[in-house]
């Protein structure tokens, strides 16, 4: 199998190094210095299920790579037009693009560019990031990936690419029978997990501990599960419960991408998170009030670091 990946950070850098190990043919899509390293000295991965490193392919320019059989794409949200609209080379017309990114917008982003015969829904469930420049760290979380076709059809494509990842070391693979419904699912938590650790500026055990904004918290999930629902995209009954239950065990010091980002001085994420949700809350006339506040804070960041 032939893969691209389209943004060969924490993720996508994972999965690139995985699939390399188990045979498969993988080309890198990345720049700046992370670029350079990849290209001088390879992909180390160092992670909790162990370490890998590989000598991949690595370019900035897509046409260097050629049609593939799966472009992985894992780049930040508020680069996913952008990113898309550069996808031509690597497509042919059966080529997948796997979407493993944030929010429950980037399909459709895609699809505008690509067209909706080639996007496949993905969500990620890892914790890992650059660590420096041609170095992944996966320091927890169970690296699951789930990944289904938009109409829940079982496609020969898909079945492939559930082969491919089901046989990499170090990747939980399952293959959804609703992906959108999963989209939604995982937006949820990642709307009350990154939403109140950057509006607090505090990691999750400072969150927890002050009832007020504990309770924001599960009010963010709710708000998130009441939208999904009015946008046909039902979730089981006990979503809010379960990642309540969930949070509530994770390690004290745990935060969240957006947060990092937020002091770190990078660009926000918030458009396709929380504002995301207020959105689509507008289009099906839910009131979502925590994700307004939270979006509301986060703005002014959002907004100064867009350029």
């Amino acid at each position: 199998m032939k893969f691209a990946i389209f943004g060969a950070g924490g993720i996508g850098g994972y999965l690139g190094a995985r699939l390399a190990d188990a045979g498969h043919d993988v080309s890198l899509v990345a720049r700046g210095d992370h670029l350079a390293a990849l290209q001088s000295d390879g992909l180390r991965v160092e992670s909790v299920a162990g370490d890998t490193t590989v000598d991949l392919f690595a370019t900035d320019d897509p046409d260097d790579v050629g049609p593939v059989d799966y472009v992985l794409f894992t780049v930040k949200a508020y680069d996913t037009r952008d990113a898309a609209a550069a996808l031509d080379p690597l497509l042919g017309p059966e080529t997948a693009v796997v979407s493993f990114q944030n929010g429950v917008d980037n399909e459709q982003w895609i699809a505008d560019e690509v067209g909706r015969s080639h996007v496949v829904g993905g969500v990620a469930y890892i914790f890992s990031t650059i660590q420096s420049p041609g170095v992944v760290a996966h320091t927890g979380g169970p690296a699951r990936f789930v990944y289904g076709e938009l109409d829940g059809s079982r496609t020969d494509r898909i079945a492939a690419l559930d082969d491919a990842l089901t046989g990499c070391r170090g990747v939980d693979a399952v293959l959804a029978d609703d992906v959108r419904q999963e989209l939604w699912k995982k937006f949820a938590f990642i709307c009350a997990q990154s939403g109140m650790t950057a509006a607090t500026r505090k990691p999750l055990g400072d969150v927890r501990a002050a009832a007020d904004s504990w309770a924001m918290y599960r009010r963010v999930i709710e708000e998130v599960v009441a939208v999904a629902g009015a946008e046909g995209a039902a979730l089981p009954a006990d979503t809010v419960d379960e990642w309540v239950e969930f949070a509530a065990d994770l390690d004290d010091d745990v935060t969240s991408s957006l947060y990092y980002d937020l002091t770190h001085d990078k660009r926000l994420e918030l458009d396709a998170l929380n504002a995301s949700v207020v959105r689509h809350a507008e289009r099906v006339d839910v009131d979502v009030p925590m994700n307004e506040a939270i979006t509301a804070v986060l703005r002014p960041w959002a907004d100064d670091r867009a350029t």
